[in-house]
């Protein structure tokens, strides 16, 4: 599984993001959708942050009427623009030189609009179906933010700065370019809101402010106060995270490919202002891997989709990979809860929802519990890293009043790979996947067809499933 990982302890906004995909990987020319849409353009610099090489992205406009819909300062807002004091991501970056140095930023250009506005901006702009999904998921969580600060609805919610055309580039461009990486799963680590206070035309409030306060509700990720006192996450950028990334406590293994660091503009005194993304796969990933299981693995298939957990944290608290009996190790958590009160369908939809949500594997065991009623123990294996999210998940689908990690810390596995063989029944030919499970230094210890192709065989030809895994087996050996 590609896994694309943020790491959030220096906030988040529409114009780093920008910059940390380009860093990361990501080519400028998929924006194009973007600048034949509306009247602005992209400029990518690199800069040193802390001695650090980044990317800084700037969006600026194009518009022959440099006035036309413009704000002029960061606190030139009516009453009315106050909900977004939220400033706008050329305003939370401070950026450390003039608009001479670039063509005009296109900060606030462009006609006021409402969340229905937005909607129907990006309905005229030509994007793939997964990217209109990704931005319209980021602007609803603004809007809806905005409704429940100002007590709106969310169609005639006024947008204003975040309804701009530098923000409809931000959340657009940010999703073409997540687009064009083309990652499995994005993560991020907490996210940090900066602190102090942010002064605007109702006043003066803390930092986070009230909109990102809402959309970090709304979001996967967990929200954290600090290390400075700057305001280091914008509306724009928690949106575009909560409609993308799933949260992780800490970076997850990877076999990185590349990484890159998108620069903003605060001076952090010793602390390099950069949003780094990592980009990579998961270490032997197989689906195999992502379902858990020592020894032969009862679940059958692909994982349900790119929001799974992949493989997990393969590496010891040392750094080096564990070997026992030529098996590879790697670090887990075991979560456990007891229930009695849950139906056959919730224990049912588990073994679906929790791998969805990242979990190797999904245990429902009968117990009996409290009076010697019947009841039942789920064991949830899963990365330490995903442990508290997954928690969350498995309260949220049961109902449970707690949910403990047990002892377990490391699991062994084989390293696995899927091929496929032909059967000849009858004079027709049936295709089989085959799971060969291998040591570290390659030797294949065990060989087995997988039920749900064997199934389809038997019904298909009559022969018992025991035969058609058993002749797959031996034709996959005889292969090798």
């Amino acid at each position: 599984m590609r896994t694309l990982a943020f790491d959030g302890r220096a906030g988040a906004a529409g114009d780093v993001l920008l910059g940390t995909l380009v860093a990361a990987g990501a080519d400028p020319a998929v924006l194009a959708p973007v600048t034949e849409a509306l009247p602005v353009d992209y400029e990518f610099e690199s800069v040193s942050e802390q001695g650090i090489a980044a990317t800084r992205a700037h969006v600026v406009t194009t518009r022959d009427d440099e006035t036309d819909g413009r704000s002029h300062g960061h606190h030139d807002h009516t009453d009315d623009d106050h909900h977004d004091h939220d400033h706008t991501d050329d305003d939370h970056h401070d950026h450390d030189h003039t608009d001479d140095d670039h063509h005009d930023h296109a900060e606030g250009t462009g006609p006021a609009r409402t969340y229905d506005d937005v909607v129907a901006v990006l309905d005229g702009v030509e994007l793939s179906a997964s990217v209109t999904e990704t931005s319209r998921e980021a602007f609803r969580l603004l809007g809806e933010a905005e409704a429940a600060v100002h007590d709106t609805e969310l169609g005639a919610t006024p947008f204003h700065e975040v309804g701009a055309d530098d923000a409809i580039a931000d959340v657009v461009g940010a999703a073409l370019l997540l687009d064009d990486l083309a990652p499995d799963r994005v993560v991020t680590t907490p996210v940090a809101a900066g602190g102090g206070e942010a002064t605007f035309s109702h006043g003066t409030y803390p930092v986070p402010t009230p909109a990102v306060t809402e959309i970090a509700a709304a979001a996967d990720w967990r929200l954290y106060g600090g290390p400075v006192d700057r305001e280091l996450l914008t509306p724009t950028g928690a949106a575009i995270l909560a409609a993308v990334a799933d949260g992780v406590e800490r970076l997850p293994a990877l076999r990185v490919e590349t990484s890159g660091y998108g620069a903003g503009g605060y001076d952090l005194g010793d602390r390099p202002n950069v949003l780094r993304a990592t980009v990579g796969s998961r270490p032997v990933e197989t689906d195999a891997d992502r379902h858990g299981g020592e020894g032969h693995d009862d679940n059958h298939g692909d994982h349900p989709h790119g929001h799974a957990g992949g493989h997990g944290d393969s590496q010891s608290h040392g750094g080096t990979p564990r070997h026992g009996d030529g098996l590879r190790g790697d670090d887990v958590a075991v979560l456990e809860t007891n229930l009695d009160d849950a139906t056959p369908e919730v224990l049912g939809s588990l073994q679906e929802t929790l791998p969805a949500a990242g979990a190797y594997d999904v245990t429902v065991l009968p117990t009996a519990g409290k009076k010697s009623r019947p009841g039942h123990l789920v064991r949830v294996v899963c990365d330490p890293g995903d442990a508290d999210r997954l928690a969350r998940r498995l309260a949220e689908e049961t109902g449970t009043l707690g949910v403990r990690e047990s002892g377990a810390r490391h699991r062994w596995v084989a390293e696995r790979e899927t091929t496929e063989t032909t059967l000849t029944v009858d004079g027709e030919t049936h295709t089989v996947a085959v799971k060969r499970a291998r040591t570290t230094d390659g030797e294949v210890y065990d060989t087995s067809g997988e039920y749900d192709d064997a199934l389809a065989v038997a019904e298909a030809t009559g022969l018992p499933v025991r035969a058609v895994l058993r002749r797959a087996a031996a034709a996959a050996r005889d292969g090798e």
